[in-house]
């Protein structure tokens, strides 16, 4: 399976492409369906990333092309307008080779700047300043390449318009529905908890910890006893990570997680090294550290890491029973259908994430749910 943390930038089949720069739709594309069940609008969508033939940012226009970002489709406000209106429902046509998200917005336009070097701008709900924090929008995120189409949807960032994907191909599958009321559930789940109240943003959006603590909206020593209980349990009892048909055993020594078998030591990581598994826990794409830091993040966050040294834990039903745990994770599982979500980066560790693959798609479908 290609996780969240490597498939937008995976690679793809290779692909002509129009002299033009832009490169159509052909018999190498798929059905993407857009579909307003929110009550709510005007409803623009927006997609965007990486052409995967080219390596070039790009966006999908309305008529199925991926078309190069440039600084030159800055208009005289000085932002981009990718957007295509949806009326109820809508179907794009996608071509393969295209990594990157779907964003959808509720009643105003999103605001993309195209900067110099024709990198695009991502809007950031998160941040007080950003032009789209007023605007009620989210996004799913997609790698439709040579090994078929990857998807999912995130909470990762922040929940502001709940989403539903639904995948045709080989099977059917569906992830990421809230449960009726669900987002209502998730803002007064989270107001309910002390340390996490800040992050719900009115009825805008909620935040994630990570960005509530760069924000000043969240303790950034919240994780700090518990990651020294960890740290502490360890220096006198071994933890065994299980990736695949390898493992990887190590101990605290000194103030590093040591393993065995090439996999860099860790050093003690912060509250915001948890929350965005990053920093200290950064996990390359490696087959050996990255699953490591992998298991390591998701025990951080799933509060298991002191019931077993045999990691990674696979029993859902066994995490977040700490009074102090990633409550925002536990929240977004909590209110979804299937009771998986994407909580953290690496809430995809035993495949707990809302995230579907189809070797043989012909059909996506991202459907905004009532709110």
């Amino acid at each position: 399976m290609i996780s969240r943390r490597s498939f937008l930038g995976g690679l793809a089949a290779a692909t002509v492409v129009v002299p033009l720069g832009a490169r159509v739709a052909s018999a190498a594309s798929m059905s993407l369906v857009i579909a307003n069940e929110s009550g709510r609008g005007p409803l623009w969508v927006y997609v965007v990333g990486t052409d995967l033939a080219t390596g070039q940012q790009c966006r999908l226009s309305a008529d199925g092309a991926l078309v190069p970002v440039s600084t030159n489709d800055n208009g005289p406000d000085g932002y981009t307008d990718y957007s295509i209106p949806v009326d109820g429902s809508r179907t794009l046509s996608l071509p393969k080779g295209m990594s990157g998200r779907v964003y959808v917005a509720l009643g105003s336009q999103l605001r993309f700047r195209a900067n110099p070097g024709n990198a695009l701008a991502y809007p950031a709900g998160w941040v007080s300043s950003d032009p789209n924090y007023p605007v009620l929008h989210d996004c799913m995120e997609f790698t439709y390449d040579g090994a078929g189409m990857h998807c999912n949807v995130t909470m990762v960032d922040m929940l502001s318009v709940p989403l539903a994907i639904s995948l045709s191909g080989a099977s059917q599958q569906s992830t990421g529905r809230l449960r009726d009321g669900g987002r209502a559930a998730v803002f007064d789940a989270l107001r309910g908890v002390p340390e996490f109240a800040g992050l719900v943003l009115d009825d805008l959006r909620v935040i994630a910890p990570g960005h509530g603590l760069d924000a000043g909206l969240f303790d950034g020593g919240y994780l700090g006893g518990w990651i020294d209980e960890v740290w502490d349990h360890y220096r006198s009892t071994t933890m065994t990570v299980t990736a695949g048909a390898r493992t990887f055993t190590g101990s605290v020594q000194g103030d590093q997680f040591v393993f065995d078998n090439g996999v860099r030591a860790f050093s003690k990581p912060s509250t915001r090294d948890v929350l965005f598994c990053d920093g200290a826990l950064a996990a390359p794409n490696d087959g050996v550290t990255g699953p490591v830091a992998a298991a390591l993040g998701a025990g951080f966050n799933r509060g298991v890491l002191l019931d077993t040294g045999a990691q990674p834990v696979a029993d859902a039903g066994t995490y977040y029973r700490r009074a102090v745990t990633n409550h925002y994770s536990r929240v977004m599982h909590e209110n979804t259908v299937d009771g998986r979500a994407y909580g953290f980066a690496f809430d995809d560790v035993c495949e707990h994430a809302s995230y579907i693959e189809d070797p043989n798609p012909s059909n996506l479908t991202l459907t905004l749910t009532r709110f």
